[in-house]
C-alpha cells in the first residue's frame, strides 16, 4: 500500500487548523489504498522518509525561514534519503505572519535537491487561516494522496 508520510512543525492553533485540513484531505473517504501517516518534524527518521512514497510537509515561516524543527527534520534525513527518494511527489503548506517568501525558497532548494517532484502549489497563509485557506489545505492533502492511489 503506497504511503503518504506528513512532516510537520505544529506550535500554533493556526498551524493545528492547516495540519488537520491537510489530513482530512489527506484521509478522505474516496482516497483509497494510500496510509497516511504522520510525524512531528523533531522526531522524523530517514527510515520513515524512505517507506513513504510522497510527502506533505507543513512548517511556520519564523523570521523569514522554514521552522527549525523542519530544517532539521531535512537535515536528519537528507543524505541518507537523497539517492533512495527522487521523483517522489511532495506537497507544503506554510503559516506566517508576515514574510514566508525565505520559507518557500528553503522548502523549495531542499526539495529540488533530494530530486522531490512538485505535486501541487503550496499553500501559504498569513494571519489566521479562512475558511478558503483551510479548504486549500484540504485540497492539498487530497491532491498529493490521490496521486499515490494505485
Amino acid at each position: 500500500m503506497p504511503r503518504l508520510l506528513i512532516i510537520h512543525h505544529t506550535p500554533s492553533p493556526f498551524m493545528q487548523a492547516m495540519f488537520e485540513a491537510v489530513v482530512s484531505g489527506a484521509t478522505d473517504p474516496d482516497i483509497e489504498g494510500v496510509e497516511v501517516v504522520r510525524r512531528a518534524a523533531l522526531a522524523v527518521s530517514p527510515t520513515d522518509v524512505l517507506e513513504a512514497d510522497g510527502y506533505l510537509l507543513g512548517t511556520p515561516a519564523n523570521l523569514g525561514y522554514m521552522s527549525g524543527a523542519l530544517k532539521h527534520a531535512f537535515d536528519v534525513v537528507y543524505y541518507p534519503c537523497l539517492d533512495s527518494t527522487r521523483g517522489r511527489p511532495f506537497g507544503c503548506y506554510l503559516h506566517g505572519n508576515e514574510g514566508t517568501e525565505g520559507a518557500e525558497k528553503g522548502v523549495t532548494a531542499i526539495t529540488t535537491g533530494l530530486g522531490w517532484t512538485k505535486a501541487a502549489e503550496y499553500v501559504v497563509v498569513s494571519g489566521k487561516p479562512s475558511k478558503e485557506a483551510l479548504e486549500a489545505c484540504w485540497e492539498l492533502g487530497a491532491t498529493v494522496a490521490a496521486q499515490l492511489m494505485e
